[in-house]
């Protein structure tokens, strides 16, 4: 079913349960009251039927049918949009995963359209129905909850974000150096995701506190709002630094590959060298011993007396030869 809660308030007082989105609105009517009307996908026409009672704008209702939106608040008229960009850590995957929430706020109504699990909205309906005195603020209470929640839920990731960072900082030195940067760059990309999701918050709180007195808002609403605005730019400073070491651990990484290739390439180019040294060396008593193991009947000296020992000689004096041009270049 897209709608997942449904409820008329009257001076923070949960008054109504209605089954339908037309008890909804007869029951706003009736009661003076402000509905919180909380849907999960919903289809174009639960939409549709939602955006015909309360004016929303097309535009608005476009972006929240099709999704996929970037963190935003736009304000048609009397009627505030929101696009928050919630976000979870998942600690079977060490990965970060972003939902969707869109918010339409108006005088005596606000809509929730989540696209994603995340985040939970009723354990912020619960606790706004236990504070009366809050919920009684109106619409604009409801929104500061529910910008309270997902920014609430971001400590959690930014906990889980810092100790994937420790972890790479831990192994940047060892090995397995590829699979480490495929990390860094994943971790890197999860960062500036987050950063894109919690970044525009901050605008968005400023933007309502300029216009808290034009639309009169509760001072201590207004507090509130402050305060959550205090936890974004913390948020917002540690995603910065985050983003910051990792660029500075993909350097180091990259340069401790490059590293340890040079040394592997100079460590072969050593063998290559005493291979080749002992090659040469081996060489020049075969190059003699093949010249003379020929037995050709008109080859010189093949009958002399002292042949043979100088053959042997020639091979022996030209392998020290070698060995010692080889020993002193410290190729062997």
């Amino acid at each position: 079913m897209p709608i997942i809660d449904n409820a008329v308030y009257v001076g923070g007082q949960r008054i109504e349960n209605p089954e339908s989105l037309d008890q909804t609105f007869e029951y706003m009517r009736e009661k003076s009251g402000m509905a919180w009307i909380g849907l999960f996908r919903p289809t174009p026409e639960e939409l549709q039927k939602v955006a015909a009672e309360f004016s929303l704008h097309p535009l608005a209702v476009e972006d929240a049918l099709v999704g996929h939106q970037r963190a935003k608040l736009e304000r048609y008229g009397d009627i505030l949009f929101a696009v928050l960009r919630p976000a979870r850590y998942v600690d079977a995957t060490e990965t970060v995963e972003f939902g969707e929430l869109h918010v339409f706020v108006g005088p005596d109504f606000v809509v929730t359209i989540r696209h994603a699990e995340n985040p939970d909205l009723a354990r912020v309906r619960r606790r706004l129905e236990e504070q009366p005195e809050l919920l009684a603020l109106g619409t604009q209470a409801v929104l500061y909850a529910i910008l309270d929640e997902v920014v609430d839920q971001y400590a959690p990731v930014v906990e889980g974000v810092q100790n994937d960072i420790d972890e790479i900082e831990d192994s940047l030195f060892g090995d397995g150096a590829a699979a480490l940067s495929r990390r860094i760059y994943d971790l890197s990309r999860e960062v500036i995701a987050f950063q894109r999701a919690a970044e525009p918050l901050a605008a968005m709180l400023e933007s309502l506190q300029r216009g808290a007195e034009k639309y009169r808002v509760d001072l201590e609403l207004q507090r509130s709002l402050r305060d959550v605005l205090d936890h974004v730019t913390v948020v917002c400073q540690k995603l910065s630094a985050f983003r910051a070491i990792l660029e500075n651990a993909l350097t180091v990484n990259a340069t401790l590959v490059t590293h340890r290739q040079t040394e592997t390439a100079l460590e072969q180019n050593e063998q290559v060298k005493k291979i080749s040294g002992w090659a040469a060396i081996l060489f020049a008593p075969t190059l003699v011993g093949t010249i003379y193991g020929m037995n050709f009947e008109t080859m010189p000296e093949l009958s002399w007396e002292f042949g043979y020992p100088l053959a042997v000689g020639l091979m022996v004096a030209t392998s020290v030869t070698l060995y010692a041009v080889f020993r002193s270049k410290r190729w062997l």
